[in-house]
């Protein structure tokens, strides 16, 4: 069996995955710690430079180092000096060839999967002579442990979720900060020309407004909160379409209603056909918000 079995690079700030070495094993707890180390991998500015999780039979390694984690799935028969060898070997051909500017400016997963081909043949050469390949001495990284060795974590201290430190993560509630919804479809950007239409004519007419009230004693203060509240509410039902966000059906049906009644205390200064029209709008954008799912995650270890 490989002594070093998988290897992840990630953005260190964000966990955004870089590049990955290709899996060709396919055991259940190799699987597992893949898993844990995509989890991990979001809490890595949390711990210092270096540092392992240990398992039963396999461990997870992490090197951190300019704005970068170099992070490997090795067996527990590999000393963990030569471990971190191979993360330093990592590291070393990662920097030679992609600048700290490429890698803040990357926004999709694995821009750097060409890389992989490095991440192989460094595996390979571990795997079959057992030692460092490039600048790296063992000897080096020996004293560089025995100084400063790495912090030691258990699956029980990772700050993962439920069920996760066993290899079998829950899928829990989301926040709005970590999760994606679906792709913006035709009729979503249908709803968000209409809506920001409605906002702006909602601001025009509030605007509008507010010059007469103020010269004859604010009588029709009312009805310029009606407008502007109205605009605001437009302007949330797009973000709310646009972003996820906890407790979206209570805050998709809280706008909704609001322009109704927005929309009702304006009759009068709107006739039927324009109410219509704004109070159809808000409907549609309610129904698209509560129709648009959130997008599956894949696995950001499999490659």
């Amino acid at each position: 069996m490989a002594l070093i079995l998988f290897a992840f690079v990630v953005r260190l700030r964000d966990g955004l995955p870089l590049s990955a070495s290709t899996d060709f094993q396919h055991s259940t707890e190799l699987q597992d710690r893949k898993q844990q180390l995509r989890l991990l991998s979001k809490a890595l500015p949390l711990y210092p430079e270096r540092g392992t999780v240990t398992g039963h039979d396999l461990h997870i390694h992490f090197l951190s180092s300019g704005g970068v984690s170099y992070m490997a799935v090795c067996s527990c028969r590999l000393p963990v000096a030569l471990a971190f060898c191979f993360l330093e070997d990592v590291r070393w051909e990662f920097s030679d060839r992609f600048d700290g500017t490429a890698v803040a400016l990357a926004t999709r997963p694995y821009p750097f999967l060409e890389f992989d081909s490095i991440i192989q043949k460094l595996k390979q050469h571990y795997n079959q002579s057992g030692g460092p390949s490039l600048g790296v001495t063992l000897a080096e990284v020996q004293d560089e442990l025995r100084t400063s060795p790495p912090h030691i974590i258990t699956l029980g201290d990772l700050p993962l979720s439920n069920g996760a430190a066993n290899g079998h993560a829950e899928q829990g509630p989301a926040t709005g900060s970590n999760q994606r919804l679906e792709p913006v479809s035709a009729p979503g950007i249908l709803s968000l020309v209409l809506n920001i239409m409605c906002a702006a004519l909602n601001l025009i007419r509030g605007v509008h407004l507010m010059e007469y009230t103020f010269q004859d004693d604010y009588d029709g203060i009312w009805n310029v909160v009606a407008f502007l509240l109205a605009f605001l509410c437009c302007v949330c039902q797009c973000q709310l379409y646009l972003f996820h966000s906890s407790l979206r059906k209570q805050k998709a049906f809280t706008l909704l209603s609001a322009i109704v009644i927005c929309n009702g205390f304006l009759f009068g200064l709107r006739n039927v056909w324009q109410l219509t029209f704004h109070v159809s709008v808000a409907c549609l954008s309610t129904a698209l918000t509560l129709s648009r799912k959130l997008q599956d995650r894949t696995n950001d270890c499999g490659v």
